[in-house]
């Protein structure tokens, strides 16, 4: 790699994570005239809590738009030629920037919407098993969290089982893990309250 596509590539990452960073929940909630959704459920802006604030309606735009910076992280980075390794790092500065945005004091979502986004482009046959998984595990418990590390636990295995098997270089690996982790990092709330029975259900009305 040449210094200009190096230097492109750190570009598209720093792009990516500008992309991530906007508070799409925060700037929904403001033009439908609603209540911030840092100010109630988790404190958060992805799309869950604006559900909460909002309803379905709202946290589905919310959500599309969130999931549409993952995407066009891994995009961008492929279009510029800046190779797999900066492709991954694209799609994890988003997570990061949705999560820890500059906007916003560094605060966010948990980093899921912007994770399928992604997922969606570098291994879109995991995306097909584990979103089901996650709606069947965030309907049956109630639990939008719990769904959401069990769908990317899995996928984080299913990606390096794409490796192993030779459909994906072995660079995918710090993405599966990468990934994960980012999102379980995000969720060590949730973690905390789930274990001590204190997590708060999903509900689908404003």
């Amino acid at each position: 790699m040449d210094a200009e596509t190096a230097l492109l590539g750190v570009a598209a990452t720093l792009g990516a994570y500008l992309v991530g960073a906007i508070p799409w929940g925060i700037i929904i909630a403001r033009l439908a005239a609603g209540p911030d959704p840092r100010t109630i459920g988790s404190g958060r802006t992805g799309g869950a809590n604006v559900m909460r604030a909002l309803g379905l309606r709202w946290a589905l735009l919310a959500g599309g738009l969130d999931l549409l910076k993952g995407t066009l992280a891994v995009l961008l980075a492929r279009a510029i030629g800046a190779g797999t390794g900066f492709e991954i790092l694209a799609a994890l500065a988003a997570i990061l920037g949705h999560s820890r945005s500059i906007f916003i004091g560094f605060g966010g979502g948990r980093g899921v919407a912007p994770a399928v986004g992604s997922l969606i482009v570098v291994a879109p046959v995991v995306t097909l098993v584990t979103l089901p998984v996650y709606l069947v595990v965030m309907l049956s418990s109630g639990y939008s969290s719990l769904g959401s590390l069990t769908a990317s636990a899995l996928a984080g295995v299913l990606v390096v089982g794409l490796v192993v098997a030779g459909h994906l270089a072995p660079v995918y690996v710090g993405y599966a893990v990468g990934g994960a982790g980012l999102i379980w990092l995000f969720h060590l709330d949730n973690i905390q309250r789930l274990l001590t029975g204190e997590e708060r259900r999903m509900s689908f009305r404003r």
